[in-house]
């Protein structure tokens, strides 16, 4: 049976602009980074759960061909591959604030949600990234249900 997930992908445009964002800004740490001659493996982890692996990944052979290359970076940079990252945080707007300061750009600010806190904010090449300070789900009030469902 699977029992967690080890590594996930997401496609960059430029590895050493990903490096920038994900371990300059975001704090993210390197995990792996193999020349393996067809392609470069670089794989980052929050500090906290460095098994838990994001595969920097620039879209091209020898897996994927030269013209689906082209269209899944056409999408990457109009922000058509959905949300890639949800990361967690234990104080979304101090995160927001702290990220904000070092030129994150964001695309929502914190709110509050039937789940908790989150923020929204695009990387450098256009993929959606979400910042969640989970709540208790006993914590919800029937006022925030109703505000919500509205």
């Amino acid at each position: 049976m699977l029992t967690t997930i080890g590594i996930h992908g997401i496609y960059v445009l430029d590895q050493e602009e990903a490096l920038d964002f994900y371990v300059g800004k975001l704090g993210l740490e390197i995990t792996s980074d193999v020349d393996m001659g067809f392609m470069r493996w670089l794989t980052v982890a929050p500090p906290s759960d460095p098994a838990r692996q994001i595969l920097l990944e620039v879209p091209g052979p020898p897996a994927i061909s030269d013209d689906d290359a082209a269209r899944i970076r056409d999408l990457v940079t109009k922000g058509a591959m959905g949300a890639v990252a949800m990361f967690n945080t234990d104080d979304c707007h101090a995160t927001y604030a702290a990220l904000r300061d070092k030129g994150v750009e964001f695309t929502q600010e914190p709110v509050h949600q039937p789940y908790g806190i989150d923020c929204a904010l695009r990387d450098p090449f256009g993929n959606h990234i979400r910042i969640t300070q989970p709540t208790e789900m006993s914590q919800i009030t029937d006022d925030d249900l109703a505000r919500w469902q509205a």
